[in-house]
């Protein structure tokens, strides 16, 4: 590949955009909708708070040899470069299109439930869903088109006013005593088939909602100082999502039973029903909107900078490397964008989602196996951050992967069966890109 300016990325983000594009690229409306369906498989108030609080030492375990990894090799598209070093290009090529697959779908997504809830604020704008989801997404491709500064100073806003929002929706909760909690119920047949088969499912949700979490390591390369910034913005960020996390349901569930919250599809409207009154439901539909434009904004940044790297590499078109004076991965970003226009066009995206927690365990697994190779066989490669109590955390980190991914397939062998047939037609693909690439 030519290393020529029009194909490096711009060194023109810190901390604070580290942190924004954590936040938020992992809290969306999950947080918002999940308590109500965890509450219904779990029924019991201690276990449901204990599986957000393992989701979340998970995730802080992760983020301890995500650390080492992304200030080691500080490259665009992130994970996919630790595996492809460690393991060679095959599993780099097969980890870094499930990453992007993972990535990509969520724009088209969040585009279409903006325009449904915009619809709830504005009733008169019934028919336009599609056109309105359209133009968002028109709005944010020539936002990005304009410069990485641009959508690092949106992403401040928008993820500061989410935490402002979230915040303020658990003090409410706090501030209420017009209920009378229930008792809370035990169940004591934890081992119980139907209790476990209905952890592993809550885990799956759970990791779905905390996905977005090693956001900053896809823009590694672009940022000022990676040796400082990436370790502090990966332990601040989790460590303020999973606080965020475990508040809401402490404080949903403040309001209102467990019992009662299993019955309810969308949680916090619910909740705010009850704090707000008839107002709830739009006061929720407020912070819903602000949360999903910072995600949306996010995940328009993430899906570019892996087809970014993956084309360098030779697993994608050359053009795919070409970076405007703006310094946005400006081919890499249309492509990507394209893909959200036509999912938003036929609608047809959500079932995809069902895997999307099988991936991003599968590359993480494979990132966290990565630090105990490149340790072994690239002992003298610079590392400005190592990681904390290696091996043991990065070996628990392995080991706890193993466990969910277990799990995930005894709760949902559709999404694995999948899973199996991308992975048995990459092969092939694989070898068909590296004969043009040479």
């Amino acid at each position: 590949m030519s290393d020529t300016k029009r194909n490096q990325l711009k060194k023109s983000l810190g901390l604070s955009f580290n942190i924004a594009v954590l936040i938020g690229g992992t809290i969306g409306v999950g947080i918002l909708r999940t308590p109500g369906t965890i509450a219904s498989m779990l029924d019991n108030y201690w276990l449901i708070i204990a599986s957000w609080i393992i989701g979340g030492l998970y995730v802080l375990i992760g983020a301890n040899s995500y650390a080492e990894l992304a200030t080691m090799l500080p490259k665009a598209g992130g994970s996919y470069n630790y595996i492809k070093r460690a393991f060679g290009d095959y599993a780099g090529f097969l980890s870094g299109w499930f990453d992007y697959i993972t990535n990509v779908i969520p724009p088209a997504f969040y585009c279409i439930v903006i325009s449904e809830y915009t619809i709830i604020l504005f009733p008169g704008l019934a028919n336009y869903a599609t056109p309105i989801a359209i133009g968002l997404l028109v709005a944010f491709v020539l936002l990005h088109l304009s410069g990485v500064k641009n959508g690092s100073v949106i992403q401040q806003i928008t993820s500061l006013l989410k935490v402002v929002c979230f915040v303020a929706l658990v003090v409410a909760c706090f501030m209420y005593t017009g209920v009378t909690l229930a008792p809370v119920p035990k169940d004591n047949s934890f081992f119980h088939i139907g209790l476990l088969f209905g952890f592993f499912k809550t885990l799956q949700l759970i990791i779905g909602t905390y996905n977005g979490w090693n956001s900053v390591c896809f823009f590694a390369e672009e940022n000022e100082n990676p040796n400082k910034n990436i370790p502090r913005s990966l332990y601040s960020g989790v460590l303020l999502v999973v606080a965020i996390y475990v508040l809401v349901n402490v404080a949903f569930f403040h309001v209102l039973s467990v019992e009662t919250l299993s019955k309810s599809s969308l949680a916090a409207a619910d909740v705010a029903k009850i704090i707000f009154g008839k107002n709830g439901a739009m006061i929720v539909t407020v912070i819903s909107i602000f949360s999903l434009i910072s995600i949306l904004n996010a995940f328009m940044m993430i899906p570019p900078r892996i087809l970014f790297g993956l084309s360098r590499d030779g697993f994608f078109i050359e053009k795919g490397t070409s970076v405007n004076k703006g310094g946005t991965p400006i081919v890499a970003l249309l492509v990507s964008s394209l893909f959200s226009l036509f999912l938003i066009c036929i609608g047809s995206f959500e079932a995809l989602f069902s895997f999307a927690a099988f991936t991003s365990i599968i590359v993480w697994g494979l990132s966290y196996c990565s630090l105990l190779k490149l340790r072994s066989s690239e002992p003298d490669l610079p590392r400005p951050y190592k990681s904390l109590w290696y091996p043991w955390t990065t070996i628990i980190a392995i080991v706890s992967s193993l466990i969910l991914l277990g799990g995930f397939i005894y709760s949902d062998p559709k999404s694995f069966i999948i899973i199996v047939g991308i992975t048995l037609i990459s092969y092939p693909l694989f070898l068909f890109l590296k004969r043009f690439s040479i």
